[in-house]
């Protein structure tokens, strides 16, 4: 009988030891529920917000394409009313800025649709190599135009990869196009301009790189370049880099930069080789 009663106020003392314990994990748990919950609700907010401001874009884009095409229909009446010459000219100038304008908000909200939306892929079996050779094809009159010596390094043996065409093809041109502009940007360059496309393997890689010879990206800003409406072009979104990150890894691939002040910049592809 002593010894149950001693047994009984161990334990009591045990549970009364314990308690602070059992509180603060209870306390604990109940601050994780509180988290996961917020977490919870603050994704569905920002699911909302994306939705909303993708379906905003959508509405805006529709009458600005109709102010667009009324600008040009006005510059066209413009230059055939009876109206002084000078002041023909001065009218059509006006109108010719607002269309300007509008094509620019329209280029931006085009933008923003392909960066927020979903990237749906609809990748086939495909040799890279004639992907970018069409690519080169396509873009050596504006290289031309620029003054820039379009130069390709393509391997003999085929480069398979599943891969979905048109997308890759749109990350390759933002890559192409954001280097002619910073060459064509480059007054302090010396020796041509020069955009080089190469391919080649690397293990279970297939590596495309895009290099150019302009002024070069600062080391501090290799990586923030990659974030949205960062832009050192005027009129520029800041949305192309981003969005081919995107792509390319939504392909399983990764894209990495190198850079050197004054020598100018390669970003590199790397995509899965198809089984």
């Amino acid at each position: 009988m002593q010894d149950a009663f001693w047994f009984l106020i161990g334990a009591g003392a045990t549970v009364v030891a314990l308690a602070p314990i059992v509180f603060v994990l209870r306390r604990s748990a109940d601050r994780r529920a509180r988290n996961a919950e917020g977490e919870a609700r603050h994704s569905q907010r920002l699911a909302e917000l994306g939705a909303m401001t993708g379906g905003l874009a959508h509405e805006i884009k529709n009458p600005l394409s109709t102010v667009g095409l009324n600008a040009q229909l006005l510059i066209e009446d413009l230059q055939q009313a009876q109206l002084d010459p000078a002041e023909r000219e001065r009218l059509v100038r006006r109108v010719e800025s607002l269309r300007r304008e509008v094509d620019r908000l329209a280029g931006i909200l085009t933008d923003f649709l392909q960066f927020a939306g979903r990237v749906k892929l609809a990748p086939e079996r495909r040799d890279l190599r004639a992907i970018i050779e069409e690519l080169g094809d396509f873009y050596h009159p504006q290289c031309d135009q620029s003054e820039v010596i379009l130069r390709m390094q393509l391997p003999e043996h085929p480069l398979v990869v599943s891969v979905d065409e048109g997308l890759f093809k749109q990350a390759m041109l933002n890559l192409m196009i954001n280097a002619v502009q910073a060459m064509s940007a480059d007054r302090g360059r010396e020796g041509p301009a020069e955009l080089l496309i190469g391919a080649g393997s690397d293990g279970d890689h297939a590596v495309v790189s895009v290099t150019d010879t302009g002024p070069g990206i600062e080391p501090d800003r290799l990586e923030e370049i990659f974030h949205p409406y960062v832009s050192d072009r005027a009129g520029g979104t800041g949305l192309g880099l981003p969005t081919t990150r995107r792509i390319i890894e939504e392909h399983g691939g990764r894209l990495e930069v190198e850079s050197e002040v004054g020598r100018g910049t390669c970003f590199r592809i790397e995509l899965p080789t198809a089984s």
